[in-house]
């Protein structure tokens, strides 16, 4: 389960756990304004986010 990072504000924008969102996978698609754009974790831990 994700855990928020603790700060010493409230931090007012959503937080989303990545492999939530790619649920256990490496990817997901994102859609906006009927644009798809693909998330990816890779092999380093690092987010990519291409249209």
């Amino acid at each position: 389960m994700f855990s928020q990072p603790k700060a010493s504000y409230q931090d007012p924008h959503p937080v989303h756990d990545a492999r939530e969102l790619t649920n256990g996978d490496i990817q997901a698609r994102i859609v906006l304004d009927e644009q798809v754009y693909t998330l990816r974790i890779t092999r380093a831990n690092k987010l990519i986010l291409t249209k």
